[in-house]
């Protein structure tokens, strides 16, 4: 059963079961350790540590095995995301220490090369096989909490596993040795949890196998971890008390199996039905595009939305420090850097490092149609926009909050961009984290196109497309776009016939949105078979008919 955030019964444990998980008579319901009934005591909710505290919500984020609870502090104001486990007897607990020594030291290196699955059916295998050869009698109960841990920790994230597999958490990060981890949760923002490593030689052994995860040594000598895992999720961490002096820190960004969609922006509010239209059409006619924000703004979940419009049968080129974008087209080369190993040379670049110019420079060799840049920070930028100047449509996202700052990013040090070249760039969007009345949301703050270069004055000619109004949380198109002026230009189009093809995009967005079709592979399929047979598509909106292949 996957995770799920609905809220959920789980068996309140009583004074007796919390001391002793074994101790209650079961019925045989009960013991079923397959049955995610409520009353599996695999797992029991403890009571709230404070009656100040009220509990708000109970996910299953790994059932019958482990939950999360939210609840709310109403005297200090504060929101507790707490991580439930099964609880374990002292026999228990010792013999899950004992059992991972044992596994530690006779695991053969064939393990590495199964799949997730099959190492879980294997260490299962092995950890029952042991017991019946030791002659250890466990009920069905407790041989799962004693299977759970040893899982969780030679194959799960350990400590950290139910919040990699809560699809509400979007980053986990540890300050420290004793200092509770925090979360930035989907609907409650950040949020203080109740794991803490308590113990230095455990949180930096943690580090050592997050690197190794990532496929990175990480030690006193190079106390910096930059990777990602096998998942996607990006890693950043620190070892002992090299640079940070609380201890060993960690921050985890989780990779969402997925992707944000068009539909997505319209569902939580960053973006109207016309503005996604805007983007179909720009995408369609190769309209290279920059997104701009803060971080946290939402801007490369905003850049694989899009993305999602480049026609079927272009060639894409990604390039990525760690992997974010998440595409179903099949002629798609997904890049990402790669760091070195000794000393820099006298070009600043380890042995065998792999840097972004590196990658815009070779796919400038690959022919590719769209190029898709994570985010642009370095002199990789200036070859981007040579790209951009030579018939390429980029898309990327940097830090800047207005255009004037991106153009003052662009073209002083370290990028160092000659703001004559920046006229390629025909699309810019303004992404903000905003607190409203609604809590904090996301939103397309402005959409631009750069118009031309008034050379007399060095400026850049901009005309604002959509722009979002805070006061009534809506998206004002703002009279003229000259991307419709281009598209009526190559087809000949009737300023009639222009506005009647952006109607039908937006119907078949308003459509989407309305139904909440937001898989990105049955998004892909539509926009597909919209760039075949748009009259095929148009038609079946209109009868409320399935409009994508192959979804139910």
């Amino acid at each position: 059963m996957s995770a799920a955030s609905y809220r959920v019964k789980v068996p309140r444990a009583a004074p007796r079961a919390a001391e002793n998980p074994l101790a209650a008579p079961r019925t045989q319901a009960e013991e079923s350790p397959s049955s995610e009934l409520p009353g599996t005591f695999i797992t029991a909710m403890p009571a709230l540590a404070d009656r100040d505290m009220r509990e708000l919500e109970v996910t299953a984020v790994n059932p019958p095995y482990s939950y999360a609870r939210i609840s709310y502090h109403e005297q200090k104001k504060e929101y507790l995301y707490e991580v439930i486990e099964p609880q374990l007897s002292q026999h228990e607990r010792e013999l899950v220490t004992h059992l991972k020594g044992t596994l530690t030291r006779i695991l053969g290196s064939e393990v590495a090369d199964l799949s997730i699955t099959d190492k879980r059916t294997y260490l299962r295998g092995e950890v029952e096989g042991y017991l019946k050869s030791r002659q250890i009698s466990l009920s069905p109960i407790s041989t799962e909490r004693v299977v759970y841990y040893i899982v969780r920790d030679f194959v799960g994230y350990g400590p950290i596993d139910a919040l990699i597999l809560d699809i509400q958490v979007e980053d986990i990060s540890c300050d420290g040795v004793g200092v509770p981890l925090f979360i930035f949760h989907g609907k409650y923002e950040s949020v203080k949890t109740n794991v803490v490593f308590d113990d230095e030689d455990q949180l930096n052994s943690f580090i050592v196998a997050l690197g190794q995860r990532c496929g990175k040594a990480v030690s006193v000598s190079n106390p910096i971890l930059d990777g990602t895992t096998p998942e996607g999720h990006r890693v950043q961490a620190t070892y002992a008390r090299e640079i940070t002096t609380r201890g060993a820190s960690f921050t985890i960004r989780r990779f969402k199996e997925r992707p944000f969609t068009p539909v997505d922006l319209v569902l939580t509010g960053s973006a109207s039905e016309e503005m996604i239209a805007y983007f179909w059409l720009a995408a369609e006619q190769g309209e290279s595009l920059i997104i701009c924000g803060g971080p946290a703004a939402g801007k490369t979940s905003t850049l694989n939305a899009i993305a999602l419009f480049i026609p079927p049968t272009s060639k894409i080129v990604s390039i990525e420090d760690t992997r974010e974008v998440n595409l179903p087209h099949e002629n798609w080369i997904p890049g990402a850097t790669r760091s070195g190993t000794g000393d820099r040379g006298a070009d600043g670049k380890a042995a065998g490092e792999v840097d972004m110019f590196d990658l815009v420079r070779a796919a400038l060799r690959q022919r590719p149609n769209y190029i898709i840049v994570g985010e642009v920070r370095g002199r990789e930028t200036y070859t981007m926009f040579q790209a951009m100047a030579t018939g390429h449509t980029t898309y990327s996202t940097m830090h800047a909050d207005s255009v004037k700052s991106m153009v003052n990013r662009l073209e002083n040090p370290p990028i160092n961009t000659p703001r004559i070249l920046l006229s390629a760039l025909n699309n810019v969007i303004i992404q903000v984290q905003a607190r409203t009345d609604k809590g904090v949301v996301r939103r397309l703050k402005q959409v631009l196109e750069i118009v031309g270069f008034e050379p007399e004055t060095n400026e850049l000619i901009t005309n604002t497309v959509y722009e979002w109004d805070p006061g009534t949380d809506k998206f004002v198109f703002k009279g003229h776009s000259f991307l419709f002026d281009k598209i009526m230009e190559l087809r000949n189009f009737t300023h009639d016939e222009m506005e009647a093809e952006f109607q039908r995009r937006v119907a078949v967005v308003n459509y989407l949105a309305k139904n909440k079709v937001n898989d990105y592979r049955q998004l892909w399929k539509l926009v597909s078979a919209y760039y075949k047979d748009p009259k095929d598509v148009m038609a079946r909106v209109e009868s409320n008919a399935v409009i994508v292949p192959g979804a139910a």
